[in-house]
């Protein structure tokens, strides 16, 4: 009996040792897959293709609003209770955009007296039956105070009275300016002077 106990304990310890090394044998089995998928991958030849597209170019528009003549179009000195002196002047897009453009006017009153609120301004397009403003028959843009003067809004967006030019388009505007019968000794020996601002916007995506 002693015998058989003595030959059973190598034998118990030699199956031990067996269940020990077989989850070792398995991980290196899979340790040795995955390297082995993962050197198929990496060494996968296919065929690929590139395509380029240059020499793609980008130009922005431009608004550009320009008048003729540039500075003091329309100038009277020595005027009377009752004289009134009317030129044209051109507003032309000279940009590649179409445009709306409104104006304002900002006038002196450097001896207080306030001549350019008692001169009145009247504003038209060109005449109905001439390219100019001989006849002043166009449409009426402002009447009143030369020191308000101005027609549209420089806000952005579209806005009433706004004027539109296509691109490289012009139009006349008709300025009259006219000093009242019923002004009195006050005005006198009066001055002022005018600025007629034109401002201008894009009316694409722009409503």
């Amino acid at each position: 009996m002693d015998q058989d106990m003595g030959q059973g304990m190598p034998q118990d310890s030699a199956a031990r040792n067996r269940h020990r090394r077989r989850p070792l044998l398995i991980l290196a089995a899979i340790g040795l897959s995955i390297a082995s998928i993962g050197s198929g991958v990496f060494s996968l030849a296919v065929f690929t293709s590139t395509a380029t597209n240059g020499a793609n170019t980008f130009n922005t528009g431009t608004v550009v609003l320009t008048t003729s003549p540039s500075t003091a179009f329309i100038t009277v000195s020595g005027m009377l209770p009752g004289d009134s002196t009317t030129q044209g002047l051109t507003v032309t897009n000279g940009g590649t955009a179409a445009l709306r453009y409104a104006m304002t006017t900002a006038t002196t009153n450097t001896d207080t007296k306030g001549l350019a609120a008692q001169l009145v301004a009247t504003v038209k397009t060109k005449d109905t039956d001439t390219a100019a403003c001989t006849h002043f028959n166009g449409t009426s843009l402002y009447t009143g105070a030369l020191s308000a003067a101005l027609f549209g809004s420089p806000t952005q967006g579209a806005q009433a009275g706004d004027r539109t030019l296509a691109s490289a388009a012009s139009e006349v505007l008709c300025f009259q300016v006219s000093l009242p019968l019923a002004t009195n000794d006050t005005f006198q020996n009066a001055a002022t002077t005018a600025t007629f601002t034109f401002a201008a916007e894009q009316t694409a995506n722009n409503p």
